[in-house]
């Protein structure tokens, strides 16, 4: 048997059901200030360059604006996930043979984290890639389904302390879906060195409200840590195997590695692109989850829980535009040092062994998009690239 009596667990599942009714967002005002600095510096070096005569394509007056998806009007929301349900329609452009479970456009997405998941993680591509992703996902949106928006991001911070109730994961028609309906199931062992195990919430089952109520996942899983009976890792994660949404959303994660504080220490106590991006991913020996690891686990579930499968989730690309957001930020300090920094290898955490990353590295996402360099996704205004946050 996966999990035990409930009665253990009652106390949190108890307390994650109370707060039921209106949402009160917490502040985020220390990042918003730091992402008001970023804006103003890169004013500041666009000014600059254009008296030198370096003025680009690409600058604050007519870049894409990516916004945050509590801003968003409930029309734009909808707008949004109609968008991904018309790339859950359309089919594969992944080769059938080789992955029969790619069904639709968006599992060609799905396939792609999957198969490159080990060179991805841990790696000094991760952010560079998975700017890249989510960029190129969100063409799709807007140029194979007609939507006219652009990638919201989800603030963290604003819903750390009740995620469930938030308009994001309230279940309504203008969210990313709901949490799932409750089945009983053991703490989630997220992290590999088994510490902090999340508790269980009030999910665990399929998600029955919201845009993606009637949504199948088709890939993987191939790392799951929902544990619930019937859920078992297959590899390579290509075969088709349709199944429901499922989602633990957790306050006891988002509370502690999700809020506005985690974020702008993240931003201000990490001054080199090694230490920030590992901090931001986490450090799992000592059960510290960073926001990144914490996003991917306020989700949890099947499969936003299962680091390869995780893109099967929608509530993915909310939270690696956030990812994405957060970096931008960090650059935007100190332009012209960190604009272009660089650090780690091309395997996961090193193992094995592997050398440097460099900006002449090759970013592919197979039939999504051509291939890039991690030196062209190193500026949102730069390259393929023309978008900022606000």
């Amino acid at each position: 048997m996966l999990f035990q009596s409930s009665a253990a667990w009652a106390p949190l599942l108890l307390a994650s059901s109370a707060s039921a009714g209106l949402f009160v967002p917490a502040s985020t005002t220390a990042t918003d200030l730091l992402a008001g600095k970023g804006l103003l510096n890169l004013a500041i070096n666009q000014i600059g360059q254009a008296i030198q005569g370096n003025q680009q394509p690409c600058n604050l007056g007519n870049a894409a604006v990516r916004r945050e998806w509590s801003t968003l009007l409930p029309s734009e929301r909808k707008a949004y996930t109609d968008a991904v349900l018309c790339l859950q329609s359309k089919p594969a452009r992944t080769n059938q043979t080789l992955v029969p479970g790619a069904k639709s456009r968006y599992d060609d997405f799905v396939w792609t984290h999957i198969e490159q998941t080990l060179t991805i993680h841990g790696t000094a591509n991760f952010l560079s890639w998975h700017r890249y992703f989510t960029w190129t996902y969100e063409q799709a949106l807007r140029n194979e389904c007609g939507y006219k928006g652009y990638q919201p991001y989800w603030n963290w911070g604003k819903t750390a302390f009740d995620p469930i109730n938030s308009p994001v994961f309230d279940g309504s028609d203008y969210s990313i879906g709901g949490n799932g309906d409750f089945q009983e199931h053991n703490c989630t062992n997220a992290l590999p060195t088994g510490l902090n195990c999340i508790p269980p919430g009030a999910g665990g089952g399929c998600v029955t409200k919201g845009p993606f109520k009637n949504m199948k996942v088709n890939l993987g899983p191939v790392s799951p840590t929902l544990a619930i009976d019937g859920l078992t890792a297959t590899f390579p994660g290509s075969a088709y195997n349709p199944r429901c949404l499922r989602r633990d959303v957790s306050p006891w994660v988002s509370s502690r590695w999700s809020t506005d504080k985690n974020s702008s220490d993240l931003i201000t106590e990490n001054l080199d692109i090694n230490s920030f991006q590992t901090v931001m991913q986490g450090d799992f020996a000592s059960g510290f989850y960073g926001v990144h690891t914490a996003g991917h686990f306020t989700i949890g579930g099947d499969p936003g829980g299962d680091i390869f499968v995780s893109p099967g989730d929608p509530a993915f690309w909310i939270h690696h535009a956030q990812i994405d957001r957060t970096w931008w930020i960090w650059q935007n300090q100190d332009i012209k040092n960190r604009q272009n920094a660089i650090a780690g290898t091309i395997t996961l955490n090193n193992n094995p062994p592997s050398r440097d990353g460099t900006l002449a590295d090759v970013i592919t996402l197979g039939v999504n998009g051509p291939d890039t360099t991690i030196g062209d996704m190193m500026s949102t205004q730069a390259g393929p690239l023309c978008y900022i946050y606000v």
